[in-house]
């Protein structure tokens, strides 16, 4: 799938590369970069290795901005926080199919709230798993890391995958877009892109101290464009 129009594409910063002293500001940084959806990295320690961001965060970064906020829940039992998500502020809820045992009901619970939809698989989790939801999502997240922590590199095997995940859309009708994250920057963005990921999630890409935060959306942008 290498024809694609670039105007398609979308940067979604990830918060969790940000200054956490300057969140307020760093929000408003990608926004005024042209960002129009942020992601908020939710992980509980069980479900991966790490512990980061709850609900208050999510309330805090709505306080601060009127971007579509994603929710990315990488945590066991996400049916028993979503409603909490969604009352902060989030307006996609992601959860991932290895940990919503009910994965049918949970996307009917984040719908019935209001919200968008989404689904997770992780690098090893095949693309039939989600044969039976597809037509109910708002958006499919391939994670092309092992989710826990940023910073790691673009498993080269996520790429087929994402190419037949489109297929799979594509033969439905659908236009559930696919987003992509882990390892997202310029040496695999276009690579990404030309599978047909439509969405790329960006940390430490956005977030590092050798650019500010426009000349690095910018960078990103123009190593697909």
């Amino acid at each position: 799938m290498s024809a694609y129009d670039p105007a398609e594409v979308e940067i979604c910063p990830s918060i969790l590369s940000a200054d956490f002293t300057q969140l307020g500001a760093q929000v408003r940084a990608v926004e005024e970069a042209g960002a129009r959806r942020l992601q908020v990295d939710v992980m509980d320690g069980r479900f991966v290795p790490n512990i980061t961001m709850g609900p208050m965060i999510v309330e805090a970064v709505r306080r601060v901005t009127g971007m579509l906020i994603e929710a990315h829940l990488m945590i066991v039992q996400p049916e028993l926080y979503i409603d909490e998500f969604a009352a902060a502020g989030a307006d996609l809820i992601i959860v991932h199919q290895e940990s919503a045992l009910h994965l049918h009901r949970t996307l009917m619970q984040i719908k019935h709230l209001g919200k968008q939809a989404a689904v997770a698989i992780n690098p090893s989790t095949p693309i039939v798993m989600l044969e039976e939801v597809l037509e109910y999502l708002d958006l499919v997240l391939v994670m092309t890391i092992n989710p826990g922590f940023g910073g790691q590199e673009l498993i080269p095997s996520t790429l087929p995958k994402i190419r037949r995940l489109r297929e799979m859309i594509a033969a439905r009708g659908l236009s559930c877009p696919i987003e992509v994250d882990g390892g997202v920057h310029p040496a695999t963005a276009r690579s990404l892109v030309e599978a047909g990921a439509r969405v790329l999630v960006a940390g430490s890409a956005i977030y590092n101290p050798k650019q500010s935060v426009a000349e690095a959306m910018d960078t990103l942008r123009a190593s697909y464009s």
